[in-house]
């Protein structure tokens, strides 16, 4: 890469750009509205689409925007009638290969295909029902779009459903796949697994689970970074809304919800709520007015897994295992280290995750009381994340029964929402449910990159020492995807300990690979499956071609620094529930039953 730059002019508005940028590059820079349904920046640059096309002056041919390089005087048009007309028929050709259920599909609203529908004016309503095919005798068919030789040549094909396992957490409709290679790209150069593939003879080729393989078996990892980056719905999670339905309605069931950190980031995305509105305490209104019995706050939780997790690494370090501890509240990084890495299995930290922690203090503590009125517990978790669904149902992690009985993602919660038609515009705000509703500071930023770290060190610092560190001392808040991993060294009680953190799991592989070969040597490790964090998880509402990851980690920050208790061994609530319940302290007996797991023998 050089410092030279090019003068190019976009639609009569000239710009400076660096010599390697691309016609895009210096479209978004000029202010130029170039759509787009493909590329992703540095990462999916094949053209393939064409809804980027432009005229570029003297070019017989129009180009594509996304990966055309710029040269010096370069003159482009981004919309005449020509480019325009141009985009519709390369629309129309997308949407006959692509079965159109907008009024029941997931993604209608955040769906990029739906949206450059609209418009471009180019719909569905040209294709006969089930065929793909423009209808004979549709005036729509007169119409150049419908007309165009690469629309034709999709014509005589129809939509196929390639068979998929219902029960598996991510789900793929391969009807409405419409070949764009954005998960194929996001899974191999962001997230390492590979599990897509683009194959087949020249005239059918389409995006597979790699290597003939059923899901099952590809080595997923569950993150959902795949459905975040699809434009349209042939990418979802499995739906637990009827299960949820179900359980509210049941008179004979004691319904518990739980939020995740990240949650109250970004579910007023979905419902119409700017982040100023969107807050701890609106959220937990919406949850009581869906009608849930107990609602409760998952950054209690985290604080509980501070205590135990922190009180591990001191034990960790005393007794000489092997380092680093890895973090294990991420169950995508514990599936991608069980199916990529097993050789650090044993390494992972044995604290459950903190939903299933909450999980499990509920079955053990409500669920009895519940029992006595002749009802049952059903316990719901609301997450950022596709890979707790697979997490709640892993049978090793269950004390009695299952701990967490379903997991919703916060688009689904979103979903729930506007289903049961709350305004949650006009609802007061109310706090979280007591006893297990107060959280600290720390418990909040476990949904950004870094954040358990952060809070395990503000912790385990003062079980070595009886103070309080400086908070700059734990600060993790340099870690951001765009770097494979921060490294940090810090000195407490004699012991001089160096900590990493990474997220994304490209990045993982990065780290994991330096510290199997002996480059890198570190004490403790956080990872995190999905790039930034959980506020960046696979379960997020989707906005296209915006990474919103750092814009909520700013909303975790500002609730860490508003004033709360910053560390979670002053959490009340959690010396309570030691002092009050069979735990008595961390890393008892109890304890070791209720909220600890041996991942090694988890189930995948």
């Amino acid at each position: 890469m050089t410092n030279a730059l090019c003068n190019v002019i976009i639609d009569g508005r000239q710009v400076a750009v660096p010599a390697e940028s691309t016609i895009l590059d210096a479209a978004i820079q000029a202010g130029a509205k170039v759509p787009t349904l493909c590329w992703m920046k540095d990462l999916n640059l094949i053209g393939s689409c064409r809804m980027c096309v432009v005229e570029v002056e003297g070019h017989d041919a129009l180009s594509a925007a996304c990966n055309t390089q710029v040269y010096e005087g370069m003159r482009v048009l981004t919309s005449t009638p020509r480019v325009v007309q141009a985009r519709r028929t390369n629309l129309a050709t997308i949407l006959e290969g692509h079965r159109s259920q907008c009024t029941t599909c997931k993604r209608s609203g955040t769906c990029a295909l739906q949206d450059l529908s609209a418009k471009l004016q180019v719909g569905e309503t040209s294709c006969a029902a089930g065929t793909g095919m423009v209808a004979a005798g549709d005036p729509a068919a007169a119409t150049p779009a419908a007309t165009a030789p690469a629309a034709a040549s999709i014509a005589a094909s129809t939509w196929t459903r390639q068979p998929w396992d219902p029960d598996f957490p991510l789900q793929r409709d391969s009807s409405k796949c419409i070949r764009c290679l954005r998960c194929v790209a996001e899974c191999a150069k962001v997230q390492h697994c590979a599990v897509w593939e683009f194959s087949g003879p020249a005239a059918n080729r389409a995006v597979k689970v790699r290597d003939g393989l059923t899901i099952d078996a590809a080595k997923c990892a569950l993150c959902g970074q795949c459905i975040t980056h699809c434009p349209t719905g042939a990418l979802t999670e499995r739906s637990d809304v009827d299960r949820v339905i179900a359980a509210l309605a049941d008179p004979d069931v004691v319904t518990v919800v739980q939020a995740a950190p990240a949650v109250r980031t970004a579910w007023g995305e979905g419902v119409g709520l700017d982040r100023a509105h969107a807050t701890e305490g609106r959220l937990a209104a919406a949850l009581r007015a869906l009608g849930f019995d107990y609602v409760y706050d998952t950054d209690f939780a985290a604080d509980l897994t501070i205590m135990e997790e922190g009180s591990e690494f001191i034990h960790w370090i005393n007794a000489g295992k092997p380092r680093p501890m890895f973090t294990s509240c991420c169950p995508g990084w514990v599936r991608f280290a069980k199916l990529h890495y097993p050789q650090f299995v044993s390494q992972l930290s044995s604290s459950k995750s903190p939903h299933q922690m909450l999980g499990a203090v509920v079955k053990n503590t409500l669920a009895k009381r519940a029992d006595l009125a002749g009802k049952k517990v059903f316990c719901l978790s609301v997450m950022p994340c596709l890979a707790k669904k697979y997490e709640c149902d892993v049978p090793q992690l269950a004390t009695t029964v299952a701990d967490v009985d379903a997991v919703l993602t916060v688009r689904e919660l979103d979903r729930l929402l506007n289903m049961f038609a709350v305004d949650c515009a006009a609802l007061e705000e109310t706090p979280f449910d007591d006893p297990l509703g107060e959280s600290t500071g720390a418990g909040a930023i476990f949904g950004r990159t870094g954040g358990v770290m952060e809070a395990a060190l503000r912790s385990a610092a003062f079980m070595l020492t009886g103070e309080n560190p400086p908070l700059e001392v734990c600060d993790t808040t340099a870690a951001t995807p765009e770097h494979p991993w921060l490294d940090k060294s810090l000195s407490v009680a004699g012991l001089n300990l160096k900590i990493a953190v990474a997220s994304g799991l490209e990045n993982t592989a990065k780290l994991l690979d330096a510290l199997e070969s002996g480059q890198v040597g570190y004490d403790f490790v956080e990872i995190m499956a999905c790039p930034g964090g959980c506020v960046a998880g696979g379960g997020q509402p989707i906005s296209f071609n915006q990474e919103l990851g750092p814009e909520r980690a700013a909303v975790l920050n500002g609730i860490d620094a508003d004033g709360r208790t910053r560390f979670s061994h002053e959490n009340a609530s959690i010396q309570a529930l030691y002092a009050k319940t069979e735990l008595g302290t961390p890393m008892s007996h109890t304890a070791e039953a209720w909220l600890h797991t041996n991942q090694a023998a988890w189930e995948i």
